[in-house]
């Protein structure tokens, strides 16, 4: 075997894939450079290891172990349990011991010697029984015991489908509105839309008889940087941004003279109307303000309740308690990252963090700890109080009928502080990013480091469980972002272009499994994302799983023209467009185009003449099918040269068709109700433009009294 070729295989083996197809449909085969450097990443080749030694200990890594970790399995279906054991061992009398996630504890004895051998190898043989258990739908403990000696797997069993409310079943539909809520203006917020804004919003889509708020992502960013705003590069996904607190709603507020005061002192108040004049969110700046205060909260807080035991000081006690290591963790990188930030502004992350401090099991750590206690504990508290905020928010949706629809981020930035806390899982040495498309002609590379897969089922999926629950907790609905990672991810190498990137495997039946357990657990439906090159094999796994897919009007064609509203697929969440694509108006204007073009990112002037042809046809074709559904507003022709901008009757028409699609949800953005030009993110930027940034152009009271979305909402209404 030729050494290329045990490469290859040693990359198969770990889930790589050695060739794919673009959307275009030409196959890419992918590099002998490639897969090196995707095994060095996952931490199989360090420039020391040889293929040879690294292909063994990838054969012999089962069977230095007598159980696998976990096993996740579907309900009603008998656990298989395979042990690996010496044939002195497997003579001797085991008992095995099953803990229910619930409490009930089953047990008996055997000795694996009288078991069906499946494997041998090495004087080890894989032995084979099943439970005579039936265990329901959770988390359990499978323990092997002899003498002191105990061994111990996970088991998993699942449902068949993921939660589905009454309201959408059968031929049941709804509409909703999607927000990135840091856009949100009010009279009242500091320049950034927060929880009391989003609980309104919530009340207001309830009484216009939608079903459905969406929203950005919620996780932790970087408090030490907050210009770092994309959502989707997130320290954590574990815990949520506090520059969302609504902090005139924080606990104790009304008992803080010092805060009130600051709040109503003449110089805040000019600093919050110059926040809530600005076009873009002025992240520092906001994030500063309101750091302020919630310092003088906290100081009141240790007073009046932590240090006398107090009621209020108990239930921050019990929020530290339920959050265990995961919250502490976070609170430390916080506290750490802060103060070594304070010392020298160019401490970006843990990598540059003294050595003694990357590892959060070190003495280093448990010792800042120890000094910082209080700065730890104002972490926790500030992650308490969004808690309490966004508990109050989903009350509030449950009680108008509304789901509060979350969005789960694909990864997590490797100097936040999830990649920190479980560093061993990640493969720093790549990025997850896509191949080229026709909105990304260079591919992309998103920066977040990809999960090993075997590391990951190795600690028995328990980051992939952390995230939906930290997700799911307050929410009604959940959007997976990039749901073909669940199957597969595209990993570029580090230092690399995203044409010299590569898919790698995961385990898509355990992961799609887990995510209907949690869905059903937290009666949350499920979308997954699943834009752009999706394999058919993915889409057959998820058609019975009950995750709706999503279908942007922009890219539903036949033969280049828009599909009509019934051919559309009814398991599906419906949208004009989306974050990443441009508004209505944007999409109509052609504002996209000239945008990328101002910034070079078309590889050459006859591509970019071809899109700016493309649409110019796409806006005439929409016209048609408008035409073909009698939704052509009264005045304008098939001609697009009738209509050279966007209008209200034109964008109420567009909503209008996808709204007569079978789709078992409909959104519709709050950009596009109001007209706006510039989308929110453009892929491929970064610094370039405000990504992340661009706030409505109305304060939330005038949008809810104004015609532009009452008249929307109505047609939404009378189809749905």
């Amino acid at each position: 075997m030729t050494e290329p070729a045990k490469v290859a295989e040693l990359a198969v083996r770990c889930g790589v894939q050695l060739e794919y197809p673009d959307i275009w449909g030409n196959r890419h085969g992918v590099t002998l450079e490639t897969q090196m450097a995707l095994l060095g990443a996952m931490g199989m080749l360090d420039g020391e290891t040889s293929v040879e030694t690294a292909l063994a200990e990838l054969d012999g890594r089962p069977w230095q172990t007598i159980l696998e970790p976990v096993l996740v399995t579907p309900l009603g279906k008998p656990s298989t349990i395979v042990m690996r054991i010496g044939d002195n061992e497997a003579a001797e009398q085991w008992e095995w011991v099953l803990t229910e996630e619930r409490g009930p504890r089953h047990r008996g004895a055997f000795k694996p010697f009288d078991l069906p051998v499946v494997d041998v190898r090495d004087g080890i043989s894989a032995r084979q029984f099943q439970l005579a258990v039936e265990l329901g739908l959770g988390y359990h403990r499978l323990e092997l015991r002899r003498g002191k000696r105990v061994v111990e797997q996970q088991i998993i069993v699942t449902p068949n489908s993921c939660f589905v409310p009454p309201e959408l079943t059968g031929e049941g539909r709804a509409w909703g509105l999607a927000v990135q809520l840091y856009a949100l203006r009010s009279r009242r917020n500091w320049g950034i839309g927060d929880f009391r804004d989003l609980g309104a919003l919530v009340e207001t889509v309830s009484e216009l008889s939608g079903a459905v708020v969406g929203i950005n992502p919620l996780h932790a960013m970087f408090a030490h940087n907050p210009e770092n705003a994309s959502p989707y590069s997130p320290s954590s996904r574990l815990f949520c941004n506090v520059i969302y607190l609504d902090v005139e709603s924080i606990t104790d507020f009304e008992g803080c003279e010092p805060a009130q005061s600051l709040v109503c002192s003449n110089a805040f108040t000019e600093r919050l109307a110059v926040l809530r004049r600005a076009k873009h969110v002025a992240y520092t700046a906001v994030a500063r303000a309101k750091l302020e205060v919630c310092e003088l909260l906290f100081a009141h807080f240790l007073e009046a309740h932590w240090r006398t035991n107090s009621e209020l000081g108990g239930h921050l006690r019990d929020f530290v308690d339920a959050g265990g290591v995961a919250l502490r963790r976070h609170a430390i990188f916080e506290a750490i990252q802060e103060s070594l930030y304070q010392a020298n502004r160019e401490i970006w992350g843990w990598q540059v963090w003294p050595e003694e401090l990357r590892d959060p099991l070190s003495p280093a750590v448990d010792k800042f700890c120890a000094d910082h206690s209080e700065r730890v504990l104002f972490h926790q508290y500030l992650q308490w109080q969004v808690d309490l905020q966004l508990r109050d928010v989903m009350r509030r949706a449950r009680s108008a009928d509304v789901w509060l629809y979350q969005d789960l981020a694909l990864g997590c930035d490797r100097s936040g502080a999830e990649a920190w806390s479980n560093k061993r899982l990640y493969a720093t040495g790549a990025s997850i990013g896509a191949p080229p498309d026709d909105f990304n002609l260079q591919g992309q590379n998103w920066g977040l480091p990809p999960l090993v897969p075997l590391e990951l089922r190795g600690a028995k999926y328990a980051p992939f469980v952390a995230a939906l629950r930290a997700s799911m907790k307050h929410a009604g609905a959940l959007r997976i972002d990039h749901v073909m990672g669940l199957m597969r991810l595209f990993w570029v190498p580090e230092g690399r272009s995203a044409g010299d990137g590569a898919y790698v495997h995961y385990p898509l039946g355990d992961l799609l499994g887990i995510v209907a357990l949690e869905s059903q657990r937290n009666r949350c439906i499920v979308i997954g994302e699943d834009l752009g090159t999706v394999p058919d094999e993915l889409r057959a796994a998820l058609a019975p799983t009950g995750i709706l897919s999503y279908r942007l009007f922009y890219f539903e064609k036949t033969d280049g023209h828009p599909k009509p509203p019934a051919a559309f697929a009814a398991n599906a969440l419906a949208a004009v467009s989306t974050h990443d694509l441009p508004t209505i108006a944007g999409y109509w204007k052609g504002q996209d185009i000239a945008e990328r073009s101002q910034l070079g990112m078309f590889p050459s002037d006859q591509v970019h003449a071809e899109q700016v042809r493309t649409r110019a046809n796409d806006r005439a074709r929409l016209l048609e099918a408008l035409e073909r559904e009698g939704l052509l507003p009264e005045g304008m022709s098939v001609d697009p040269a009738s209509c050279p901008d966007m209008t209200v009757e034109l964008a109420r028409a567009i909503h209008a068709y996808v709204a007569r699609t079978p789709c078992k949800i409909m959104m519709v953005q709050l950009e596009d109700v109001l007209l706006q030009l510039d989308q929110v993110n453009l892929p491929g930027t970064s610094n370039e433009r405000p990504n992340w940034r661009l706030r409505l152009s109305l304060n939330l009271e005038d949008i809810v009294r104004g015609d532009r979305l009452r008249d929307l909402a109505a047609e939404l209404r009378r189809i749905r």
